[in-house]
């Protein structure tokens, strides 16, 4: 059976909010109690995508409120929480307690809660003679963003930064990979499934699987462990693999344009937890939703920009022609074949109208909104000359440079500020070595458009470390590597791995590439040196493996630390939808990023190092 995220997240999420009762054949509790749900603002952002407000009121939810705002008593009527565990969130349950503020109080914490704040919660409650309030405490280890059926975010910020920042020392990397690690391991928990765990060696992807290895074998030494269920003698066949991977893997799909419908939409319009605001034909801002209930969504994300506003038209003219054959049947049009003596067929006529009237509805509300939001895509493309970068970019990476006044002619030309910083670093990770006058030239031109360098600055000495990495001799190169790996952090490993962790000719992704190697299980030089872990297995040495871990896989979990992005997950599902029999990917990373603010955290990453220039702000001019 498919691994299906969002499904079994949604139905964690219905069990919680039905008092963690069994549900019917229906999915709903036997016995409909009415209650409120209190939620913080991370759960609010896990609920949002998964459930609406019609859902809750079949769920008997009646009220809800973020559990920082002031509340009235509502009494005789029980309390569903649903918050991560922190000191702050479990002081306010402890208050709404002992000021009698429901009947009774059920607890669902986003993640496994820590001793010393249980302790806090029960002496608290204790104290204020309340304790007989809080009926029930779940861990119900959902703390991540299902996005779409195989797309997730651990929601997580600036992962990027505090890993390759200079200045983080040991302690706070280890409790960045410790959360990254527990994220991942609420994921496994809810799919209830044990991976065999892939990496490359080094870094903070090796770092996370360490730990994320040893939490599943500690987790799997209680008998009544979450993975029961998925441990049984048939999917033990059908484990699926964990690849986990670093942003520095391949650096410039965080940063360079795409012109496919979904990532476009993401980067220009801002789409956030599967929804956007767009200004409406008739003023004012139209919001809208995305997601898998979109059939045009789900059936055009991946296509790109022209042939999406080709199949609007499409789509809009069997539209038209639906009605008028509706019209036509009914009586509704000059040249309609109605038959006065033929009643009953005539009725039949009427009533499959009148059946087909809300699907027609329904598809013309389609219509209308992806005409709303093309529209609008398509006054940025011209504005901004976005068809243009995206082309220019994918040549460079493909022949691993540009003519210099082909590359000048854009940054001097259309475009934001963030554009033009964007298309400069694709051109500077793109290119085998630097020409210090092109990049002089490259600088000039940037600041002579405002543009702040200090991303550019930051890949830049990347850059040039690799460089010397590549050309010193072994006996200096150690020094040079203590010495960068505490100024730079894990980034100068792989910022320019070469071309081949840029796009091969036919587009398709280094990540992906990996991916399809790791499912294979094949011997392969581009995977062998990936580390296992198999956390079912006896422990024999770090990263060390048995032929029978080797695959083939037919499922696969892409988890990239540091922040993903629309490009990497569509090119992984047109990679699963290829292959025969069809294989099953899901994608998922600390925190999904446009372009923009990917690079808007290089550009923080520069500063601390002191290098470029600060003369304008990173932020687009949209």
């Amino acid at each position: 059976m498919a691994l299906n995220l969002r499904q079994k997240q949604t139905e964690c999420i219905i069990r919680m909010l039905n008092l963690n009762q069994p549900l019917n054949a229906t999915g709903t509790a036997n016995e409909e109690v009415y209650k409120i749900l209190i939620y913080d603002k991370f759960c609010q952002n896990i609920l949002s995508p998964l459930i609406q407000v019609k859902d809750l009121r079949k769920h008997g939810v009646t009220l809800y409120f973020l559990i920082d705002k002031d509340r009235k008593p509502v009494h005789d009527v029980p309390a569903v929480y649903f918050v991560q565990p922190s000191q702050v969130n479990v002081q306010r349950i402890v208050a709404d307690a002992s000021r009698s503020l429901y009947d009774s109080l059920h607890l669902n914490f986003s993640s496994s809660i820590p001793r010393p704040l249980l302790e806090d919660l029960a002496s608290g409650t204790l104290n204020s003679e309340s304790i007989d309030k809080i009926l029930k405490v779940h861990d119900q280890y959902l703390e991540f963003v299902t996005l779409e059926h195989n797309l997730f975010s651990l929601a997580q910020k600036s992962c990027y930064v505090q890993l390759n920042d200079p200045s983080a020392g040991d302690r706070e990397i280890e409790e960045i990979v410790e959360k990254v690690a527990s994220g991942l391991f609420c994921v496994l928990a809810t799919l209830a499934v044990v991976p065999v765990i892939r990496c490359p060696s080094g870094g903070p992807a090796e770092m996370v699987a360490s730990v994320l290895d040893q939490k599943l074998r500690d987790h799997l030494l209680s008998k009544n462990n979450l993975f029961t269920e998925g441990g049984g003698f048939a999917s033990s066949f059908q484990r699926p693999v964990l690849c986990i991977f670093d942003r520095n893997f391949e650096l410039s799909v965080g940063i360079q344009h795409d012109f496919r419908y979904l990532p476009l939409v993401h980067d220009v319009l801002g789409l956030r937890l599967n929804r956007l605001s767009v200004p409406g034909e008739k003023g004012g801002m139209r919001s809208y939703e995305l997601d898998s209930s979109d059939p045009f969504w789900v059936a055009n994300g991946s296509l790109e920009f022209p042939e999406v506003a080709v199949e609007i038209e499409t789509q809009l003219n069997k539209y038209k022609k639906d009605v008028d054959e509706v019209n036509r049947r009914t009586g509704g049009t000059d040249g309609a074949e109605f038959d006065g003596k033929d009643l009953i067929g005539n009725t039949k006529h009427l009533m499959n109208a009148v059946n087909s009237l809300p699907e027609l509805t329904e598809r013309k509300q389609v219509i209308d909104k992806h005409t709303n939001i093309a529209t609008v895509l398509l006054g940025e493309i011209k504005e901004r000359s976005l068809d243009s970068y995206a082309k220019k970019e994918n040549d460079m990476m493909v022949r691993g440079g540009i003519d210099r006044n082909e590359l000048l002619g854009v940054l001097r030309g259309k475009g934001t500020k963030m554009d033009k910083l964007r298309f400069a670093i694709i051109y500077l990770i793109c290119s085998e070595s630097i020409n210090p006058s092109e990049v002089e030239a490259i600088e000039t031109s940037l600041r002579e458009s405002e543009v702040d360098t200090c991303a550019f600055q930051y890949v830049k000495k990347m850059k040039s470390l690799n460089v010397s990495l590549a050309s010193s001799n072994s006996a200096s190169r150690s020094n040079i590597v203590d010495w960068a790996e505490k100024l730079y952090g894990q980034s100068i490993s792989a910022v320019t791995a070469g071309v081949k962790n840029l796009l091969s000719s036919d587009r398709q992704l280094a990540l992906t590439r990996i991916v399809e190697a790791l499912m294979e299980g094949r011997p392969n030089p581009d995977v062998d040196s990936y580390l296992v872990f198999d956390p079912r297995a006896p422990k024999s040495g770090s990263g060390t493996s048995g032929s029978h871990l080797k695959g083939p896989f037919k499922e696969a979990i892409v988890f990239m630390i540091g922040g993903g992005n629309y490009m990497e997950y569509g090119s992984l599902q047109e990679f699963a939808q290829r292959q025969q029999p069809v294989k099953h990917v899901i994608y998922g990373t600390t925190e999904i990023l446009t372009g923009i603010e990917f690079v808007e955290q290089l550009t923080l990453l520069g500063q601390k190092m002191g290098l470029g220039s600060t003369v304008a702000s990173p932020a687009p001019t949209l």
